[in-house]
């Protein structure tokens, strides 16, 4: 059994449903915090709990006979993570911390970690590749990089590999319809933007169009989130073949500006999406773009939706449907 952490949330459900899709046997751990029970599909067996309850994940090993773990369990709001950063070091260092210790007890020796962009900080280059140094500007992306120095010491001692995956911006649902972002309070460009079809918010802000890039907006590269789940499910492969600890960067390799992704926006809905520019805001870099051939040359992992109408399309076709989330 492959055990889920945080497999109730956004890519952590979606990632659930490519494992069961490859026929694997999964077990979600959650304790419902910011996910959604509805979110895991009646083929995972699901454990309610926290990963800093080391009775809890001891329990989970031995009734689980795990093989592996993909840890998305985390806090992930970078605002918060700046006003209140030990809630960040308890749920995301000790959270890891406790894990890691359990799963040592367990003699489970692979874990895929979800970890993220942030980890770069404000990058002095336009390609983002993984060994640029690490400088995190929020506690948010200093603690997933903590969390990927611990496992990295780990695996030294231990032998527990792991590949740290560090998303860039994720985005779309699965095109089913069945599961897709649901978020409280909601940070993404993407699920903003359809809120105003959606009658949630008249207007779209745009923080600032003076930026050096084409159109003056920022651009950021996207990643479609079964796109992200299937690079999961390949990174697990690959541990389990018995290939090495690594990080890889996760995205499409390519950039669209907030104006850009307005205007795709505006040709899925078919609505006017008013826009509005407000002045800048602090630390947005502009332009955040990553070199992805890494994990195209160890894992053969390329991105198949790259196409932001298409994943805009998937992201509306699940809000529309549920424009609550899964209050619905």
């Amino acid at each position: 059994m492959i055990i889920v952490t945080g497999g109730a949330g956004y890519v952590g459900s979606h990632c659930v449903k490519e494992l069961l899709k490859r026929g694997y046997e999964v077990g979600v751990v959650d304790n419902l915090c910011t996910g959604h029970r509805a979110s895991v599909g009646k083929d995972a067996r699901f454990f309610e709990g926290d990963i800093r309850d080391g009775e809890f994940m001891t329990k989970v090993f031995k009734e689980s006979g795990a093989e592996a773990v993909i840890h998305f369990a985390a806090c992930s709001l970078v605002g918060e993570s700046m006003t209140d950063p030990l809630k960040y070091y308890n749920n995301n260092v000790h959270g890891t911390e406790v894990l890691l210790s359990s799963m040592l007890r367990a003699d489970v020796d692979k874990i895929i970690f979800s970890s993220t962009a942030a980890v770069y900080g404000e990058a002095q280059t336009d390609m983002i590749t993984e060994d640029i140094p690490k400088e995190p500007t929020n506690t948010y992306g200093e603690t997933k990089l903590s969390m990927e120095k611990m496992m990295k010491w780990c695996d030294k001692a231990y032998g527990m590999r792991h590949v740290a995956l560090r998303y860039f911006n994720v985005a779309g649902a699965d095109p089913e319809g069945t599961i897709g972002e649901d978020h409280s309070p909601e940070t993404h460009l993407i699920p903003i933007i359809l809120q105003v079809p959606l009658k949630k918010r008249e207007k779209l802000s745009i923080f600032g169009d003076d930026y050096p890039t084409p159109d003056g907006t920022c651009i950021r590269d996207y990643v479609h989130v079964c796109d992200l789940a299937r690079a999961h499910a390949m990174a697990l492969e690959h541990l389990i073949g018995g290939g090495k600890s690594d990080a890889f960067n996760l995205a499409s390799g390519g950039g669209y500006s907030v104006k850009e992704m307005v205007e795709a926006a505006r040709e899925v809905t078919g609505h006017p999406i008013p826009a509005e520019i407000q002045p800048r805001r602090a630390g947005d870099p502009a332009r955040l773009v990553a070199n992805a051939s890494k994990v195209a040359n160890a894992l053969g992992f390329k991105p198949e939706k790259t196409s932001v109408k298409e994943i805009i399309a998937d992201a509306w076709r699940w809000h529309s449907s549920h424009p609550n989330g899964f209050g619905v």
